[in-house]
């Protein structure tokens, strides 16, 4: 099973991200669907039953306590080869790291975490500069909200698309 674990984006928020992806210069690709919009805190890749139980068990034992996150960025992780298109989401780290340290010796910890959200995949630009320099247009008003929990989820590919299902969810304090 394909499984990562996330932190979902709330209702409200998710039209706001919609409203920043219609500022994106022209592109070929694809949006990231309203649906599909999550913080991943960590991927697990394809784990079997038992470890799987292993994971929801140390998942369990994980106090942190709620925090309000801001997007406020966007931007793409490398300007000469642009295929992903993010909104950086900060005060993610921590919680990330906990969540690393209870899995430390089921998985190999990140060696670079930056929060961010995947708002568009991208094939191919025309201009790769004058996008980045129309990128780099995009405003939009500060976005904060409180993260309270964050999921296990297991991740199917399809030709469509990936298909997220939650396995389990976990309150933060």
């Amino acid at each position: 099973m394909r499984v990562f674990i996330s932190m979902d984006i709330p209702k409200n928020i998710l039209e706001k991200i919609k409203s920043i992806q219609k500022k994106i210069p022209e592109f070929e690709g694809k949006f990231t669907e309203a649906e599909n919009l999550h913080l991943t805190l960590k991927f697990l890749g394809d784990v079997d039953e038992e470890t799987l139980m292993k994971v929801r068990n140390r998942l369990r034992e994980v106090k942190f306590k709620s925090f309000e996150t801001q997007i406020s960025e966007i931007g793409v992780f490398s300007p000469s080869f642009i295929k992903i298109v993010w909104l950086h989401m900060t005060n993610c780290l921590e919680l990330q790291k906990e969540i690393d340290e209870k899995l430390s010796d089921l998985f190999e910890k990140e060696k670079r975490f930056m929060g961010h959200l995947t708002i568009a995949r991208v094939k191919t630009i025309k201009n790769k500069k004058e996008f980045l320099e129309e990128l780099g247009k995009v405003s939009f008003p500060k976005i904060e909200f409180k993260v309270k929990n964050f999921k296990l989820k297991k991740s199917t590919i399809t030709k469509e698309g990936p298909v997220y299902e939650n396995l389990e969810g976990y309150d933060l304090l």
